[in-house]
């Protein structure tokens, strides 16, 4: 009987050990897959989207709690090369619809997941003492004036939409020795809120980024390109699901309020 007893005890102490092995790994399997389960998309946005971005970002994470977004903003023309160059993206949101047509040129977006998401206005800008007393573009032209900021029309989506209204209203010849051209829209503001610059030509929502500069005038939107913000999947996305419904997500009547909230128009999902 004894030895019946002792190796019962054996039996149930072998059975103990194999359930809490068992317990083991079933709580390192199921962190495991917690953790595998965790998707991080990289969105590239347009550098004049940071606040924005910045705003959707964590209500986007809550709704979507395997979900995680990385935030990549710089020039629209910077964020294509780094797409070209192969960098992990997978969605793109560029201030021009130029830089959409290159990457889907190339065949690295996916083409039916392209759609115009936001409209933006171009303004001019200068320190809210505006002492060189700059109140429409045509001032620009003026003896006092010294230095107007626009963005790199090649690289700067801004900076093209500037151009345009300087050349659209026959000035930018004049003016040209006076430009100091910035790597994205936010140097621009920073240029005149400084009083580095004179004026500057820059969104209407990129305004609200400082309180030490104020918009003297509008350039009417025949007087350049439409400012359309088109949003597209890249092809290399490892998330293509995630990635399509992040960009519903864009549309939805929520992410609209942030995006008006900042001073953009929104545009209607094309179907």
């Amino acid at each position: 009987m004894k030895k019946i007893a002792i190796a019962t005890l054996k039996f149930i102490a072998i059975l103990a050990c194999l359930l809490i092995i068992s317990c083991s790994q079933n709580t390192n399997n199921s962190s495991s897959q917690s953790t595998t389960s965790r998707i991080n998309l990289t969105v590239s946005a347009a550098a004049s989207l940071k606040d924005v971005m910045t705003e959707i970002k964590p209500i986007y994470e809550q709704q979507k709690t395997n979900i995680s977004l990385t935030l990549n903003l710089a020039s629209s023309g910077s964020l294509r090369q780094q797409i070209e160059q192969g960098a992990p993206v997978d969605l793109f949101i560029s201030a021009s619809p130029s830089h959409i047509n290159m990457l889907q040129e190339k065949g690295l977006i996916i083409d039916e997941s392209r759609r115009d998401l936001l409209k933006n206005q171009m303004v001019l800008i200068v320190p809210q003492e505006n002492t060189a007393l700059v109140n429409t573009f045509q001032d620009l032209t003026k003896d006092a004036i010294s230095k107007i900021s626009i963005g790199e029309p090649k690289s700067v989506p801004a900076g093209k939409y500037g151009k345009e209204v300087l050349t659209s209203l026959g000035i930018y010849k004049a003016v040209e020795p006076k430009i100091v051209f910035a790597k994205n829209v936010r140097q621009i503001v920073n240029y005149v809120a400084t009083g580095n610059v004179d004026a500057g030509i820059v969104y209407r929502t990129d305004t609200n980024a400082s309180n030490q500069v104020k918009i003297v005038a509008n350039a009417p939107e025949k007087y350049h390109t439409p400012v359309v913000y088109p949003i597209a999947i890249i092809k290399d996305s490892k998330n293509i699901e995630a990635a399509e419904q992040l960009e519903k997500f864009m549309f939805t009547p929520e992410a609209k309020a942030v995006f008006e909230k900042y001073g953009f128009i929104t545009l209607e999902k094309r179907e």
